[in-house]
């Protein structure tokens, strides 16, 4: 049995490709699903199989695209109310995937309808657990409803137990969440692998030997989630198409303008060093990076489906639309360059002060206001004594709570709290971004509070 694993830590999700050395199992694809069509023609084997432990939140689905393509058997849980066809798989059902076998078990907590799927040869097993197990934690349990939360969390303990009993306990673990996605909840580990065995020794799940105290204490853990997560699932169960990942041709440069003339999303890839620095006025940074923070954190603080027009390097853009696609956001328009006066040259241009700790006023006083944008139980847990909290992904609808006066504005490390400056500024406000570790606030001498 050979797993190949393709990695999207942008989202913090893996997808799998399971074979014999001829037939193919594909579990959990993403939507961009040209990087497992290389993994396939490298491994010289056919896709027979896909299967969904459960439907996303997080992203969308290529398992459709996937099986239409390679006229595969899609597998997906009988109970799903799907607007297209497909193999219905339920509980305790074995699947023959040439030289392999997969059984399925159903393991509600993350969704109701959740599996996970155990696959043998020869006395060797694997199991991939979706949203289930986790390495050192489990799926959140939150993302139905509030009020079916309690529930699945109940089942979620349940089924923890249930794969641990069935699988072997060498079995290797792979779970599509659990690696920076927020569909894990708990204190997930960083470890890269992990076996049945290992984790009955250490997960949480498993280890705590009180259901009503397990039950208490993840509910209590579970933090904010992006916004975009409503419209995954839906997306999903209709079918998602094929996303279009080619750059477009640069938008004309008047055309920049009177978008952002007219309070259009102009969006700026750039590190937030060269945004604060200069950039074209009305437009926001969203710093691409590596990625890891881009998509979750547009998809959670702007308006859903609204026109994007992203500017940016060549490389920049091409990376930011196949993210966007993952879970979506399609076809933004673009202007390639390397900064403002290649997109527009003849748009107003802003800037404002970026500044450590050290140039940070020591507390809210006066007409100086400490603004932090982080997620409401990390201000809880700790904050600078008179800062006040809106948290970036509230920022906008909550933009008539800002208080006046001069924004010293700051989140974790510098990225959350470059998006907010830049909303902050295009709706008029006095902003200065301070792109520091928050950590390192205390030992600038800024007074500390919170839990």
């Amino acid at each position: 049995m050979n797993i190949i694993t393709i990695d999207t830590p942008q989202l913090g999700d893996r997808s799998y490709l399971v074979h014999d050395g001829s037939s193919a199992l594909v579990i959990d694809p993403q939507r961009d699903t040209d990087r497992l069509e290389a993994a396939v023609r490298e491994a010289g084997v056919r896709i027979t199989h896909i299967a969904e432990t459960h439907i996303h939140n997080d992203y969308l689905t290529g398992g459709l695209k996937l099986a239409r393509a390679h006229g595969a058997q899609y597998l997906v849980n009988a109970a799903d109310p799907l607007d297209y066809e497909r193999t219905p798989i339920a509980d305790g059902e074995v699947i023959h995937i040439g030289k392999l076998t997969m059984r399925a078990l159903a393991t509600p907590g993350h969704t109701h309808t959740h599996l996970s799927y155990i696959v043998g040869h020869d006395g060797e097993e694997a199991v991939f657990s979706g949203g289930s197990l986790l390495y050192g934690s489990v799926g959140r349990t939150d993302l139905v409803s509030d009020e079916d939360t309690e529930m699945l969390t109940r089942e979620q303990y349940a089924s923890a137990r249930r794969l641990v009993g069935e699988a072997a306990p060498d079995a290797q673990l792979y779970p599509t969440h659990g690696f920076g996605s927020f569909c894990s909840s708990g204190p997930a580990t960083g470890v890269d692998s992990s076996t049945i065995a290992e984790q009955e020794r250490q997960n949480h799940a498993l280890t705590d030997p009180d259901e009503d105290h397990f039950v208490t204490a993840l509910i209590a853990n579970l933090t904010a989630y992006p916004a975009y997560y409503a419209h995954m699932s839906p997306l999903n169960l209709q079918g998602p198409g094929s996303p279009d990942l080619t750059v477009p041709e640069s938008v004309d440069a008047n055309e920049i303008t009177r978008r952002l003339g007219e309070g259009g999303w102009v969006i700026d890839l750039r590190n937030r060093v060269a945004f604060s620095g200069n950039h074209l006025s009305g437009s926001v940074s969203f710093e691409y990076g590596d990625g890891s923070s881009f998509t979750g954190y547009l998809g959670w603080v702007l308006p859903w489906n609204e026109k994007l027009t992203l500017v940016g390097t060549h490389e920049e853009v091409e990376n930011a639309i196949r993210d966007l696609s993952r879970i979506g956001i399609d076809s933004p328009d673009a202007s390639i360059g390397d900064g403002p006066g290649e997109w527009a040259p003849d748009a107003d241009t802003s800037q404002y002060p970026r500044v450590g700790w050290e140039k940070v006023p020591h507390g809210t006083t006066g007409d100086d206001i400490i603004f932090d944008v982080r997620r409401s139980d990390e201000f809880d847990k700790s904050h600078i004594r008179g800062a006040v909290n809106i948290p970036v992904h509230e920022l906008l609808p909550r933009m008539a709570d800002v208080p006046p006066g001069r924004l010293w504005v700051h989140c974790a490390s510098g990225y959350r709290s470059g998006i907010a400056a830049s909303l902050l500024q295009r709706a008029g406000k006095d902003v200065v971004h301070i792109d520091a570790m928050f950590t390192d606030a205390a030992s600038a001498g800024l007074p500390i509070s919170g839990n």
